[in-house]
């Protein structure tokens, strides 16, 4: 069993539930973690992944043999990631170029929604800009996304000029003329949080069908080793859990995330919670309450 998970307490953690339930697993590490997905996903070189949320959506949407193991490995405010080297006022990016590193990014999606949502902006009054592909190979941008010259990269073209905002989470550069363009954003996210009732969620565990189906007390004794090891973290610094595990948990900020990238043609189809709920049932032989539901 291969297990790729970013953080090493909950690689470690997955790792020792799975070899105490009889298999052989293994960890392997890929920086960022993210860079996982597309292996994961389209050559099935992993069992246990971590993975973004919008990814593991679109891997849904085209069928792909995998499942969702209702685990946050990490969720965030993202009101923030929308930054300017200009004034702040989230309502200047109306007719402006906006950089993400990839359309179907899910930070990019929560902040897209966000825009269209609170501040009533619209996809069309926009230009965008990314700068690659996504994760699964079926997928492409929509047309009116621009795609940046190949071998460019958005902190650099933001720094530079070429784009005037940009959507940017981990890879944020260290300037401090950076600003975000929501005014107070952090207080902005936390209302929203409240308001909504779960945070954002970012990555998620996958696991394959394959593994899944042929060793599920090995893949349960994974899930429920992880959901100690979150609950042991304890309370978030907010309003809300930053890490919920389980399907009841989980299923508002996956349900808004799909109607935000499914409006946004990140997804090719409207992909529903009860879809994942059902898979992971099927695939595990358990019911959605063995997982949290």
């Amino acid at each position: 069993m291969k297990i790729v998970l970013g953080r090493d307490d909950l690689a470690a953690v997955a790792v020792g539930a799975a070899k105490d339930a009889g298999a052989e697993p293994e960890r392997v590490e890929v920086k960022p973690v993210n860079k996982a997905s597309r292996a994961f996903l389209n050559d099935a070189a992993y069992d246990v992944c971590e993975i973004p949320l919008v990814t593991l959506l679109q891997a849904v949407a085209y069928d792909k043999p995998v499942a969702l193991l209702p685990v946050t490995t990490l969720g965030r405010f993202q009101h923030q990631t929308l930054v300017t080297l200009g004034e702040q006022g989230v309502e200047r990016v109306r007719g402006r170029r906006v950089g993400v590193r990839s359309w179907s990014q899910t930070t990019g999606v929560w902040l897209r929604g966000f825009l269209t949502e609170q501040y009533g902006i619209g996809l069309s009054e926009v230009d965008w800009v990314s700068y690659e592909g996504g994760h699964v190979d079926e997928y492409r941008d929509p047309a009116w996304v621009e795609r940046a010259q190949e071998g460019t990269k958005l902190p650099a073209d933001f720094l530079g000029g070429s784009v005037d905002y940009g959507i940017m989470g981990n890879e944020l550069p260290g300037d401090e003329r950076i600003r975000t363009a929501i005014p107070h954003a952090s207080e902005v996210a936390a209302e929203w949080a409240a308001a909504k009732g779960f945070a954002p969620v970012n990555h998620v565990v996958g696991i394959s069908v394959a593994a899944a189906e042929a060793d599920p007390k090995a893949v349960l004794a994974v899930y429920d080793a992880l959901a100690e090891a979150a609950a042991a973290t304890g309370p978030a610094p907010a309003s809300v859990e930053f890490n919920p595990v389980g399907f009841t948990a989980l299923r508002g900020p996956f349900t808004t995330a799909a109607r935000y990238a499914f409006e946004q043609q990140v997804l090719p189809r409207l992909v529903e919670f009860d879809e994942l709920v059902e898979r992971t049932g099927a695939v595990l032989g358990v019911p959605a309450s063995r997982l949290g539901g």
